[in-house]
């Protein structure tokens, strides 16, 4: 029997897509750009513009990647791109993938265009035009299978593990079995879990597939000296990497897991899916997730309309592109910031409420913010976003038995 609405309106795309947000992406190709696209964006704040981009000069295959998944996410209705003119972003190969969708897409560059102040006017009146045209944009239907949801955890303390966390489980349990496509990650915080993770997989070979995942994790940390373990989540009262690893965990609830994705991969239909967002190779990219909003772009990037976001220290991000619901562990700290949260799983600990009520909350919050409610990090203005250098090799037919033996997929 389907829990929640099977239905809600949504933006349709000329490539097939249907999104939540009807976003123009403003993106920066190089550091160099960041200013300028910046102030073309600052008018607009209000009006669903947001600032993306890459900081480094040379170039990055994951990077070009992301950009491209990000600028053609359903969410996005028109793209500019701002360029310094001499970084070796290859800015024309993304352009072409934008207007290929069929997006309107416009590259300003800055060398070209006669500076800072006359790149910002140009970008600005284009951006302008983009909004008056979207705003008489086609609507469609979207259905529950089409959507995508995410979850990550951040700011995490000793309440994550027993309330927000398992009650996200379990509400991607029922998010799943009502046909959505549901994504959840952090490798590097399921060191111990691995077993209990391949036990769940739809083949033996995907199983072996996601220990090898967590065991990349677990060896690309040693190698960087610093687990994912943080001060806050000590003082927050968790004791070890085991004890943080189960509340992470739980998040994933308890159906079978359809897949194993890297960056920029699409479910291919409704299911459970774990991201791994490791870079493959020797550690020599630096930390794998310098901030939490690295792993919430790259959930974005496999398509996440939406993006479930646990906190019991009480993190405040939100994010570009997809609107963020904040599930609230701790009753203290809800009761500290509730202006920035959207859920109140404190109240499990509290008695005033059952996991499964929880649960039930986080699903019907999804469904109104996939129908257009905004989320408090929405209201409060926040567009958080960061992208760096990483590099990954192509998940193999193993990761992807939801699409045969051959690995070919069916995108959406």
């Amino acid at each position: 029997m389907r829990l929640l609405p099977a239905s809600w309106p949504a933006y349709e795309r000329q490539d097939g897509g249907k999104g939540v947000r009807n976003v123009v992406a403003v993106t920066y190709l190089v550091e160099c750009a960041h200013h300028v696209a910046r102030e073309i964006t600052t008018p607009f704040r209000e009006r669903g513009v947001h600032t993306i981009g890459f900081p480094g000069c040379y170039p990055n295959a994951y990077a070009s990647e992301m950009l491209g998944s990000l600028c053609t996410h359903p969410n996005v209705g028109a793209v500019l791109l701002v360029s310094l003119g001499c970084e070796s972003f290859p800015r024309a190969a993304l352009e072409d993938r934008v207007a290929q969708s069929g997006r309107p897409v416009k590259t300003l560059v800055i060398q070209q265009a006669g500076g800072t102040r006359k790149t910002i006017e140009d970008g600005r009146r284009w951006v302008s035009d983009q909004l008056l045209a979207l705003r008489d944009g086609a609507r469609t239907t979207m259905w529950m299978e089409e959507l995508i949801v995410g979850t990550i955890c951040g700011g995490s303390d000793g309440t994550s593990g027993v309330t927000a966390n398992p009650a996200v489980g379990r509400a991607f349990d029922r998010l799943v079995t009502d046909g959505a496509a549901c994504i959840f990650e952090e490798t590097l915080e399921m060191i111990g879990c691995e077993e209990h993770l391949a036990g769940r997989a739809v083949t033996a070979e995907l199983g072996d597939e996601l220990r090898a995942s967590v065991a990349k994790a677990e060896h690309y940390s040693v190698a960087m000296g610093w687990p994912s373990f943080a001060t806050g989540n000590a003082s927050g009262g968790l004791t070890t990497i085991e004890e943080k690893s189960l509340g992470a965990y739980s998040k994933s609830g308890r159906l079978p897991v359809h897949g194993l994705l890297k960056p920029c991969d699409k479910p291919g239909r409704g299911g459970l899916y774990l991201l791994d967002v490791v870079p493959d190779g020797e550690a020599r990219w630096g930390f794998a997730n310098i901030a939490d909003n690295v792993e919430v772009a790259e959930l974005i990037s496999c398509g996440a309309h939406v993006v479930l976001f646990t906190t019991g220290r009480g993190s405040v991000v939100g994010s570009a592109i997809s609107p963020v619901i904040k599930i609230c562990a701790n009753p203290l700290t809800y009761t500290r910031m509730s202006d920035d949260m959207d859920v109140n799983a404190g109240r499990i600990l509290d008695g005033e409420a059952m996991l499964d009520e929880v649960a039930h909350e986080i699903c019907a919050a999804t469904l109104r913010v996939a129908a257009g409610e905004p989320t408090a990090s929405e209201t409060l203005g926040h567009q958080e976003f960061i992208l760096g250098y990483k590099s990954f090799e192509p998940a193999g037919p193993a990761c992807h038995p939801a699409f045969g033996a051959t690995g070919d997929r069916q995108e959406r």
